[in-house]
């Protein structure tokens, strides 16, 4: 079966290495994932996501619909705002994580990971029956990029002045120099940016998403803007402490542990699914939990490896090489008796026990020097 491709296959064959991801030809870098890592800290950097998946959910019972199967409290969004949440399964496991926008008080746009596009708009489409909604893929035919790090806003301002009074998670619609364009203030890198969607462009018809590209890169030019690959991706995800589904989270995973709480409302005034198995988790408690591991000794921790205090107590979930705190750090899960700050641990890599220690994980940087919310001065 032959892999699938996006607008831009033609650039990233040409300019990229390319790897099978989710079932996609994507590039995982083009010059390396150190350099394309420190150009979005610092600068800014150009993903091209349009391998994730994009729905439209339609109808006058679209707000009660998603009520019921995202955790999160979709009555109380504002039209052209947007909010991160779960889907969860019966049993309290998370099915995806996802941002869904309002769009108009009867429409809204969910956003959600590659690996899962099938499976997600299978399960929003078998949940649907007596909501009468209108449930419609549209990945295919709008492309996705996101535009990530601190001269973010500056690089797109020369396109687009407007988008400069854009607020994190919320959304809008523009016209930029002939394309119909929506941009969201929001990222997977921890650093300020935009997710935007270049509306009306079919997979046949690319030209519309190359241009864009095109436009993007030139305008980022005198800030040493950097096409970015899925590599530096996850280590800029790794070093935010966001969860990648698959590794840090699945159908087996439920919120609480995963520390994702904050996006249950297990309050709100409608029920979801899951909500009665989150309620007793909520009651019961957790028997593991995610923690980040900061090692004291060089080395590189990696998925699958084994967490140590006396004993193995866990395993690695996410890991790697943190190029902006120059030492491995990973995500993992352990029982919540070895879950607090500075609790030595040891990773083991190949034959070795390497030293570490429970740290701050969301993210794992100081956030006053790197990320969206660092000082401006």
């Amino acid at each position: 079966m032959s892999m699938r491709r996006t607008h831009l296959y033609q650039y990233h064959r040409e300019h990229g290495k390319l790897i099978d991801f989710a079932g996609f030809e994507m590039p995982v870098w083009y010059e390396g994932v150190i350099p394309e890592h420190q150009a979005v800290r610092n600068s800014v950097g150009l993903f091209d996501v349009t391998h994730m998946g994009r729905t439209l959910v339609k109808g006058e019972r679209a707000e009660e619909f998603l009520d019921y199967m995202l955790t999160g409290e979709v009555s109380t969004l504002e039209p052209m705002k947007g909010l991160y949440t779960l889907m969860c399964n019966e049993r309290g496991g998370i099915i995806d994580d996802l941002i869904t926008y309002r769009l108009s008080d009867d429409e809204f746009f969910l956003v959600y990971n590659a690996s899962n596009r099938e499976k997600d708009l299978r399960w929003l489409e078998r949940n649907s029956q007596g909501f009468d909604v209108s449930i419609q893929d549209v990945s295919d035919q709008v492309a996705m990029f996101s535009l990530q790090g601190p001269k973010a806003e500056e690089t797109l301002k020369k396109l687009c002045g407007e988008v400069a009074e854009l607020k994190r998670f919320q959304i809008s619609r523009y016209r930029i120099q002939g394309l119909d364009i929506m941009a969201a203030r929001t990222g997977y890198t921890g650093e300020d940016g935009f997710e935007l969607f270049i509306l009306d462009t079919p997979l046949q018809e690319p030209w519309k998403a190359v241009r864009f590209w095109e436009m993007l890169l030139e305008a980022g030019e005198r800030f040493g803007i950097k096409p970015c690959g899925l590599g530096a991706r996850d280590t800029l995800r790794l070093e935010a402490g966001l969860c990648l589904y698959g590794n840090d989270i699945d159908e087996e995973i439920n919120p609480f542990e995963a520390r994702l709480r904050w996006v249950v409302k297990l309050e709100k005034g409608r029920d979801f699914i899951g909500r009665e198995a989150l309620m007793r988790v909520a009651r019961e408690g957790v028997r593991r939990t995610r923690v980040g591991i900061a090692l004291e000794e060089r080395g590189i921790p990696r998925k699958g490896y084994e967490i140590w205090n006396e004993a193995m107590i866990g395993v690695v979930t996410s890991g790697g090489y943190s190029p902006t705190l120059d030492k491995g750090i990973a995500m993992g899960y352990v029982p919540p008796e070895y879950s607090k700050l500075n609790t030595p641990v040891r990773i083991k890599i190949r034959d070795r026990l390497l030293k570490g220690k429970i740290v701050k994980f969301h993210p794992f940087y100081n956030e006053s020097r790197y990320g969206w919310k660092r000082d401006k001065g």
